[in-house]
């Protein structure tokens, strides 16, 4: 079978749209930062600007980590990578590729009875979810039988 990678949809729009205002409120914030502090004890200076747009990045990488997620799978094994972590599993350990109802995201049902979440898929992708969900179903099957 053909490999798969799949990436969520949704997310990637909405982590962009929020980094892109996360940094423009930031900048804008900063031009309001002149002048004594209120206080009359300290003034604000470029210094204080220029922190204030670097803490607006900063925060704008950490919501861009949700860009990270993404799962591949060929006919031996299965690579998951969340937004923190990540798996590498041969196909014999998985039991089922799983997507209930009530989940956010599609999971992995090991043979040890543990679950591995899979964000890559998400239930806000709808459609696209459920596509990548049996295209591992499948790689999963054909794994079994061969």
């Amino acid at each position: 079978m053909t490999p798969v990678v799949f990436r969520p949809r949704r997310i990637r729009w909405v982590a962009g749209i929020a980094a892109v205002a996360v940094v423009v409120l930031f900048t804008v914030l900063s031009f309001g930062l002149h002048g004594g502090t209120g206080d009359g004890i300290g003034q604000f200076r470029r210094g204080d600007q220029a922190a204030m747009i670097g803490l607006g990045v900063l925060i704008a990488l950490g919501v861009l980590a949700f860009l990270r997620p993404r799962v591949s799978a060929d006919a031996d094994r299965v690579r998951v990578r969340n937004v923190v972590g990540g798996y590498d599993l041969p196909w014999d350990v998985v039991r089922a590729v799983r997507f209930d109802r009530s989940s956010p995201w599609a999971t992995l049902e090991l043979a040890d009875d543990e679950t591995v979440s899979v964000h890559a898929l998400q239930a806000a992708d709808k459609g696209y979810a459920v596509d990548g969900v049996r295209a591992l179903r499948a790689l999963h099957a054909a794994a079994a039988r061969g």
